[in-house]
């Protein structure tokens, strides 16, 4: 798989699956919601005031008749939560509410998502330059992870990457050098899951670190440095040390490399699509192509 296109083809080829979306009062949102119908990707449950979302959907031209909308006024996260968790809908979809909402419903310990694990953000680029589909993870929710934190974010992203068909994902544990120096914790916790994954305490992936960014995708660059792994020059998943590193990248590959994305919140019982209220209607559309073609791991 090299194009974002192909994942919502793989996504058409899914059984029928519902999407909750949390206040579908948003322009954006219903665009995607109408460019997913019209593709045949998945059905929906909208939540949100009734009235918001009629008037909008007119505005977008998209027809109601065949979605279900729920009115809800006072706390849309929460019933399109329950809904996930009450088994009425596959995956979660963050409309017109904060982050914090939404993720307070999450974890809610009555009717939330919790599945006992950290939730992280995987994210899947398309690299205008590049002959392949790169994950990035945690680029948006974790900010410092301990070691035991980094093992479990890696366990969310390669959940997501065997669920578009990596079979066995090449992680790289990303430092700003190659080499382990006692100073530099992110090369020791690198080492660390690299020798896990040697013994299996991490499974189903490729994992090998210290990585600088260069030797971690280009070939050339691993080459020159004398590194000779699995893992680099050809890595599928960018495993980064701090939310700043992971931040940074993920916008260099957006604003300096015109990259598309898509991305999704992993370690919840069910993919949640939690794209940004600026996002584009082509980025939630990607986004929730990849959390259809990935639920079937969640």
């Amino acid at each position: 798989m090299r194009t974002l296109d192909e994942l919502k083809t793989v996504a058409k080829n899914e059984s029928n699956q519902i999407v909750s979306v949390a206040n579908a009062a948003d322009m954006e949102v219903l665009k995607a919601v109408k460019a997913a119908k019209e593709e045949g990707l998945c059905s929906f449950i909208l939540f949100g005031n009734e009235n918001e979302i009629y008037t909008l959907s007119d505005k977008v031209a998209l027809d109601l008749s065949s979605i279900k909308v729920e009115a809800e006024d006072v706390n849309p996260a929460g019933a399109a939560v329950k809904a996930v968790h009450e088994g009425e809908a596959d995956i979660l979809m963050k409309g017109n509410v904060s982050t914090k909402a939404l993720l307070k419903a999450v974890l809610n310990k009555e009717y939330g998502l919790r599945s006992g694990k950290i939730l992280s953000q995987v994210a899947l680029f398309e690299i205008p330059n590049q002959d392949r589909l790169l994950f990035l993870t945690d680029a948006g929710m974790n900010i410092a992870p301990t070691l035991l934190e980094k093992v479990e974010i890696i366990n969310n992203a390669v959940k997501v990457a065997r669920g578009v068909g990596m079979d066995c994902p090449k992680v790289a544990a990303l430092a700003a050098v190659e080499i382990v120096n006692p100073s530099m914790q992110a090369t020791m916790d690198a080492a660390i899951l690299t020798q896990m994954q040697k013994r299996n305490q991490i499974s189903d992936c490729i994992i090998d670190g210290p990585l600088a960014f260069d030797n971690a995708v280009s070939p050339l660059a691993a080459e020159q440095k004398n590194i000779h792994s699995d893992v680099a020059g050809s890595t599928d998943i960018i495993a980064v040390p701090t939310i700043e590193v992971g931040n940074a990248l993920y916008k260099s590959f957006m604003y300096f490399a015109d990259a598309k994305v898509a991305s999704v919140v992993s370690g919840a019982n069910a993919p949640i699509v939690l794209t940004s209220r600026a996002d584009s209607a082509a980025s939630k559309l990607y986004s929730l192509a990849l959390a259809l073609v990935s639920a079937k791991k969640f």
